[in-house]
């Protein structure tokens, strides 16, 4: 699969220009949309920047009402305050439902959003009216979930969008009170709804994937928690450790996900497997240094009997969707490596052992920027060939800092990494020469 699909808006207007050139006809063209699930002549109408111009636009006629609003707002009688921010938000969700219905879906999803942006103004203000601040979260919530039935009726993911990012900041303003956001996975499945139903976001699939690590992070940091502490993200060793399993299981469903037929889940499995990638780097390079290994030997794990219950079931979801694609060896590999290299650590306890799983760490590190290099090179994508070139590169940087002073040693590091380049570089150059041959 080829992270082109990302940029298949781009293909659509190549796809237009390529038309006009006579180079292809217009409906072969549409053909191409249609096999990567773009709309060819919604793209030539409606580019990426108008919408972003017109949604910029409600936004400031928004802000200029509510700005207006504030500015008199000690000379307006309360009754006329409160009815005024009423009708203002009611006329702009009709409004916003007239013009829906009628066909012109942006501009009645620009009014949605202008509505609700009155709506969470209307509740702020009415508050203010009444003294109502005894829970100041309750606003933020009342004005997500009010957000909430526009998104769902119809199914854009920009109102979905809007919804949980006042959702999320309802979930930290209620934590840092102390309390704990039962409510916050509605917002969250009504996301997948929209995503499942609705029209590509990749930004609205990030923003999910966030939200559910989130609230299940923070769930057994309540669980897992002292009772002396307050009911914060207080996280504990444990924590990392569910962490990765997550990332193992999202890794194994963006493997079945890209099994799909449809170009929408196949596009999202491009998204999960990338952002995978790059986390399983970004931790990688954090545990290439001894302290991070030193204060995961020193920790307490209080709480080994429910983690390891947790990552079991975590461990096998991963592997009954691997299962159904095929992908069974890889995904057991990564489960079997993660479980034996955590039950070492939980085992060890001695803060002396940080330098050996350090240097398995780097191992481990190099072993994947060659194997992404290789990946690249073989499946032509120059993501991961750049990707492990990176990798490679910040690791000779991170080490030469590291090991400043011990000029052997670095130099043996750095000889080690250009003969892995290097090679690298006579491999495609061979792999080159044959498929020229060919």
């Amino acid at each position: 699969m080829r992270l082109i699909r990302l940029l298949k808006n781009d293909l659509a207007r190549e796809a237009e220009e390529w038309a006009e050139e006579g180079l292809i006809s217009e409906p072969q063209a549409e053909l191409i949309c249609r096999r990567y699930g773009v709309d060819y002549h919604q793209v030539k109408n409606r580019s990426f920047g108008y919408n972003v111009l017109v949604g910029l636009g409600y936004l400031f006629i928004g802000l200029a009402i509510i700005t207006l609003i504030g500015a008199n707002w000690e000379e307006i009688p309360r009754a006329l305050r409160m009815w005024s921010l009423i009708a203002i938000t009611l006329t702009t969700q009709a409004l916003a439902l007239r013009q829906y219905r009628a066909g012109d879906y942006h501009a009645g999803v620009g009014l949605f959003l202008l509505g609700n942006l009155f709506f969470g103004a209307s509740i702020i203000l009415i508050a203010q009216i009444y003294h109502l601040g005894e829970h100041m979260p309750d606003g933020v919530f009342w004005w997500a979930l009010g957000c909430l039935p526009f998104a769902l009726l119809t199914k854009n993911p920009w109102l979905a969008l809007q919804a949980n990012l006042l959702a999320l900041i309802w979930f930290f303003l209620q934590i840092s009170y102390g309390f704990y956001p039962l409510l916050f996975p509605l917002f969250i499945l009504a996301s997948v709804y929209v995503l499942w139903r609705g029209r590509e976001s990749v930004v609205l699939l990030l923003v999910v994937l966030a939200s559910i690590g989130l609230w299940v992070e923070y769930s057994l940091a309540a669980l897992w928690r002292e009772a002396d502490q307050f009911f914060l993200f207080d996280l504990q060793a444990e924590n990392l450790a569910v962490a990765v399993s997550l990332f193992i299981l999202l890794f194994a469903f963006s493997h079945w996900l890209a099994a799909r037929f449809s170009p929408i889940a196949k596009d999202y499995a491009a998204v999960i497997a990338v952002w995978c990638l790059r986390f399983a780097l970004v931790t990688m390079l954090v545990l290439s240094f001894a302290a991070p290994w030193r204060r995961l030997l020193e920790a307490d794990w209080n709480h080994l009997p429910s983690m390891w219950l947790l990552l079991a079931l975590l461990s096998a979801a991963a592997l009954l969707l691997a299962r159904q694609v095929g992908r069974q060896f890889s995904c057991g590999l990564l489960v079997a490596v993660f479980a034996l290299l955590l039950l070492a650590v939980t085992i060890s306890g001695n803060r002396e052992h940080a330098v050996y799983f350090q240097v398995a760490a780097n191992f481990a590190l190099i072993g994947s920027g060659v194997w992404l290099i290789v990946r690249g090179i073989h499946s032509g994508l120059s993501h991961y060939f750049f990707l492990g070139v990176a990798a490679i590169l910040v690791t000779a940087l991170l080490r030469y800092f590291d090991l400043i002073g011990d000029y052997v040693g670095g130099a043996l590091i750095f000889t080690l990494f250009a003969a892995l380049l290097l090679g690298a570089a006579r491999y495609w150059k061979r792999r080159r020469a044959g498929e020229g041959r060919a």
